[in-house]
């Protein structure tokens, strides 16, 4: 077999392969053994059909068309090797040449990874949030602790904001009950805009046993985002009453046995969460200079492919559960269908460059990923989509991911060596030592490459399989 590559553009070759037909005759052999199992010749038993035989009832080209088929991927994948290339997709293949007993010709066009130069990246600088706490910031997270202590009681009133009522709802739309529109026993802080629009003010003023009738747009259910009218009955009007902020509610609340310790111990998460962010922060940044410094070309085919992935997960997955369709969810977010197709294009176009950019390199570095890395990479995957660590596992063996997760580690690998060769600086001014939340950002970055701006990493393992 020969071979030769011709370069199209910066991410497309076409293959010309040229295959000796003696190279067809294990695939010729297994055409006509398979055609025997297939047809029944009067005179033969089944599967002892004569070659001639075969020929002469259903045609050579029948046979031809079946090894060839056979024949084509093996070829390929040997002209793709023997090329050194790294292919994108499936290839469009043409044989321009099948004469039978001499020859078989084909071209395949396929896109390929572009060759991408890796500058360097140590003069990059970013700036990121300073971690400051203010008292304000403690005091609000110490007031959110108590409100989880809150404790409520019933009162023989009409309903007030921050009250907890007891209520029966039932929704019509165009006069007519809705079979999921009937709820009993609902429980409903006012003012926490966690049910109806318009329930708030239904609802105040009312003491047990008064009703009212309001009209809004349904959420979710059957009628999502109809106009219904919704009748409120209030069944009980309850008082929260939040505990003193004093020792007693500290050692209710913590394992410290004063206010100012759980204060204390409040700032200190408060550090440690905006530490956290700053780590991340400073990634995003330092991903988008780095990004700016690289010239990455992007495959038409893999580009269409990416954003039609996007658009079938938001619309088929995310909005599915929240009962929302595209049209409505543009209205929402108050953008044109134009907009939203730019915006959609720009951040497949950016995951496909990350990736691309972060796999050179992961190959330039020499970074390699641990069975501990990839495991702990596992569990924070599997604790984000819901399932255990064990079924989680499961699902990435028996659906082939295994490579897609090493190249996610690998990916956060390759992003921590750039931001530790940058120079981040915080809003005063401070050099920003990020040591301490490295590790943790690392994999954070990982996860998000994988959920978000590098969908495509799934996409371009799964083609490159295939």
């Amino acid at each position: 077999m020969k071979s030769a590559v011709e370069t199209l553009n910066p991410t497309r070759v076409r293959l010309t392969v040229e295959v000796p037909f003696e190279e067809l005759k294990d695939s010729l052999d297994a055409a006509y053994k398979k055609i025997n199992q297939q047809v029944t010749v009067k005179g033969f038993r089944k599967g002892k059909i004569p070659a001639r035989v075969i020929d002469q009832r259903f045609g050579r080209g029948a046979v031809l068309e079946e090894a060839v088929n056979d024949a084509l991927p093996k070829f390929y994948t040997e002209a793709v090797n023997e090329a050194e290339l790294n292919v994108l997709g499936q290839p469009e293949v043409d044989i321009t040449e099948l004469k039978d007993n001499e020859t078989l010709n084909f071209t395949a066009e396929v896109d390929v990874r572009p060759t991408i130069e890796i500058p360097d990246y140590s003069g990059i600088e970013v700036e990121v949030d300073a971690v400051e706490i203010a008292d304000e910031d403690v005091d609000k997270a110490v007031e959110e602790l108590r409100e989880r202590f809150a404790s409520t009681s019933p009162v023989e009133r009409a309903a007030e904001d921050g009250d907890v009522v007891t209520i029966d709802l039932e929704a019509k739309v165009e006069g007519e009950v809705l079979e999921d529109g009937v709820a009993s026993g609902v429980s409903y802080t006012i003012g926490s805009g966690e049910l109806l629009e318009g329930i708030d003010d239904a609802v105040k003023g009312l003491e047990a046993g008064g009703e009212a009738t309001f009209t809004s747009e349904l959420k979710g259910g059957s009628a999502a985002g109809k106009e219904s009218e919704v009748t409120v009955k209030v069944t009980q009007v309850a008082k929260r009453e939040l505990p003193e902020l004093d020792d007693d509610f500290a050692q209710l609340a913590s394992e410290f046995d004063t206010l100012d310790e759980l204060k204390a111990d409040s700032r200190k998460r408060l550090e440690t969460a905006r530490q956290f962010d700053q780590a991340t922060q400073a990634q995003e940044r330092v991903l988008e200079k780095l990004l700016e410094l690289v010239e990455v070309p992007v495959p038409e085919k893999l580009l269409e492919d990416e954003i039609r992935t996007r658009k079938h997960n938001l619309e088929h997955h995310q909005l599915g559960q929240m009962g929302l369709d595209l049209a409505k969810y543009l209205e929402i977010q108050g953008k044109t269908e134009e907009e939203f197709d730019a915006e959609t294009k720009e951040q497949a176009e950016k995951g496909i460059k990350t990736q691309f950019v972060l796999d050179e390199l992961v190959n330039k570095e020499k970074l390699n990923v641990n069975q501990e890395e990839l495991t702990e990479h596992l569990m924070r995957r599997a604790q984000s989509s819901g399932m255990s660590p064990d079924q989680f596992a499961q699902a990435v063996v028996e659906g082939g991911q295994v490579p897609m997760l090493v190249g996610e580690v690998a990916r956060g690998k390759a992003l921590a060596v750039v931001v530790e060769a940058a120079t981040v600086k915080d809003t005063n001014g401070e050099v920003v030592d990020l040591d301490d939340e490295d590790e943790a950002a690392e994999g954070e970055q990982a996860d998000a490459s994988a959920e978000a701006d590098a969908e495509s990493a799934k996409a371009d393992e799964e083609k490159s399989e295939a």
